[in-house]
């Protein structure tokens, strides 16, 4: 690898920031950057970064500022960005990772579909997505941008809000009622697209992307590792819902085997009786870094 090559990446600031840092360490990559410090140092000599808002790192990649960068698809709408797509990267602070940009009014409101807020005010971050909706719904309204605290502005100042919601509950507890879905949005992963032409660079982000991948993959799944009689391994088999035909492996004992598989986490709970019931003894769960499919 050439020495003068670098990959230059944005990721984003506040809300996402741990988050983030926490799936690239998973994934191989550790990160750090200073309290004050918006410059990004990796344990990757060939990758450098700064920090960024969300709203901002679309435009910055699509300029070649950076090379790549994690953001989210509300904000490559928002601006407009010319990028390269390069995957879906579902996670967040919590939850799953999928939001919703919704129109909400007052819960008492006569407001039941778009049409209602013909002339009215709305308030929102996401300004030109807003105004995107309206005029494809043939509603004049007047949008403006909104810095925060979105739900109070409901009806003293606004007659709506579009704001991002994952649950409601925020909504809920403000006395609002979404109205409709203007846009759904999860975070990607987005190159610049003259950088994604340069073969190192392509390369560079598509290995880490890969990696990303795996590690999401791998908070969904566990390993598990268990002893058996060789008559059990049918009975076992037919309880294990894996990913592929599980590994077997003799023992030193004869008549007995070792069996590994993956399978989702969700399902350990249940199977674990079950592969008890059927044979199976000194069974191990144990958790994965990466799963590569």
């Amino acid at each position: 690898m050439p020495s003068e090559k670098i990959l230059k990446i944005a990721l984003p600031k506040g809300s996402l920031q741990e988050a983030t840092f926490k799936l690239l360490e998973q994934a191989g990559y550790r990160v750090t950057a200073g309290p004050r410090s918006y410059v990004l140092v990796f344990d990757d000599p060939s990758m450098s970064g700064m920090l960024f808002r969300a709203q901002e790192i679309s435009r910055y990649v699509e300029q070649g500022i950076v090379d790549a960068g994690i953001t989210g698809h509300d904000w490559i709408l928002e601006n407009g960005s010319k990028v390269k797509d390069v995957a879906d990267l579902f996670y967040a602070k919590s939850g799953s990772g999928k939001v919703r940009w919704v129109l909400a009014a007052p819960e008492n409101s006569k407001i039941k579909k778009p049409s209602d807020l013909e002339g009215g005010r709305i308030a929102t971050e996401l300004v030109q997505v807003t105004k995107k909706y309206f005029r494809k719904h043939g509603v004049k309204v007047n949008v403006e941008f909104s810095w925060g605290a979105t739900e109070i502005k409901v009806p003293t100042v606004v007659d709506a809000i579009v704001d991002c919601t994952e649950t409601g509950s925020s909504l809920r507890a403000h006395n609002l009622r979404i109205v409709d879905t203007v846009i759904e949005s999860n975070t990607k992963m987005i190159a610049n697209r003259e950088s994604w032409k340069d073969p190192w660079k392509r390369r560079k982000i598509e290995d880490l992307t890969l990696l990303l991948l795996g590690a999401l993959d791998a908070r969904q799944m566990s390993g598990l590792k268990m002893n058996l009689p060789s008559t059990a391994i049918e009975s076992v088999r037919a309880a294990l819902p894996g990913m592929k035909s599980p590994t077997l492996s003799p023992l030193s004992a004869d008549g007995w085997c070792a069996l590994e598989v993956i399978v989702e986490k969700k399902v350990v709970r249940d199977i674990i009786p079950r592969l008890k019931q059927a044979g199976a003894c000194d069974i191990v769960e144990y958790p994965l870094s990466k799963v590569i499919k």
